[in-house]
């Protein structure tokens, strides 16, 4: 599965990061940018995962066939385990840009984004931050809604990195937060539905961070085909958990970066690459 998603054949190599974030979301890098970095790092394939739109796959792949790098296009479906009470993302590899299900799945998801990250910056400034909205509406005009990390971007001049954007942030936006709330997530399995009904393969992405991993049987049931093995928030026991479940239940692992540059946590890009060759058929 693996290998025809990546569309590798007998004798050929690989190094697939299978993760990463553009500014069509909340990452910092243009489809462009990114995917000259892969180049740069060796990586022979790219997924673009963006957060709930498949929006600017078609140039990303574009820009990989000018650098020698195959574009995989994704998603990363901001979803919910309604069951258990906690958020779970759920990657979608091998679509296409305007993948009809997924679209409509994720469209009013968009929209609640949207209006909730407008509702923030208005509670902040009336609060007396000092905010550069020039800034973070030119931001947000690349992404398919506005994120906090544009936010962010027009109240510090900090990588979110540092500590003191890491203080400020939690402060603003998490808790008791004056500017902490949040939206209605789309349900899991409805998210694996949809990404298979594209003729995707649907990924659970770093159970590990978001301790997901009691929903795999259900998810499975609705057509879950891998799971996120290798990412800078996964320890070795994450590791061989991942592993395990993959062995029980016919699951492919992958991994990735989950890169957002300077609006993400992770070290770089194709930092929790995946490598391989693929054996010939006698």
């Amino acid at each position: 599965m693996l290998f025809e998603l990546l569309g590798v054949h007998g004798g050929v190599s690989f190094s697939a990061d299978l993760h990463a974030h553009s500014t069509v979301s909340d990452g910092s890098e243009t489809a462009e940018q990114l995917v000259s970095r892969a180049a740069g790092a060796g990586i022979t394939h790219l997924a673009f995962t963006n957060h709930d739109t498949t929006r600017g796959i078609a140039a990303a792949q574009r820009a990989g066939r000018a650098v020698g790098v195959t574009v995989v296009g994704g998603i990363e479906v901001s979803a919910y385990d309604f069951r258990r009470g906690r958020k779970v993302h759920i990657l979608g590899l091998g679509l296409h840009e305007g993948s009809p299900a997924v679209e409509r799945l994720c469209r009013p998801l968009l929209q609640r984004r949207d209006e909730n990250s407008r509702w923030q910056l208005s509670r902040l400034l009336e609060a007396g931050y000092r905010i550069d909205v020039e800034r973070v509406e030119h931001l947000a005009a690349a992404s398919a809604c506005l994120y906090k990390q544009h936010i962010m971007a027009g109240l510090v001049d900090e990588p979110c990195t540092s500590p003191a954007w890491q203080r400020l942030y939690r402060r603003l936006f998490k808790g008791e937060g004056i500017a902490s709330r949040d939206i209605a997530y789309v349900d899991a399995r409805d998210a694996v539905e949809a990404i298979v009904r594209d003729g995707g393969c649907a990924v659970l992405a770093h159970p590990g961070q978001t301790k997901s991993y009691e929903l795999v049987p259900e998810l499975v049931e609705a057509g879950l085909t891998g799971i996120e093995r290798l990412h800078p928030d996964h320890s070795e026991a994450d590791h061989d958990r991942c592993f395990n479940l993959a062995q029980r239940f016919g699951l492919f692992c992958t991994g990735g970066s989950d890169y957002h540059g300077t609006f993400g946590r992770s070290p770089s890009l194709g930092c929790c690459r995946i490598e391989g060759s693929v054996p010939w058929n006698d």
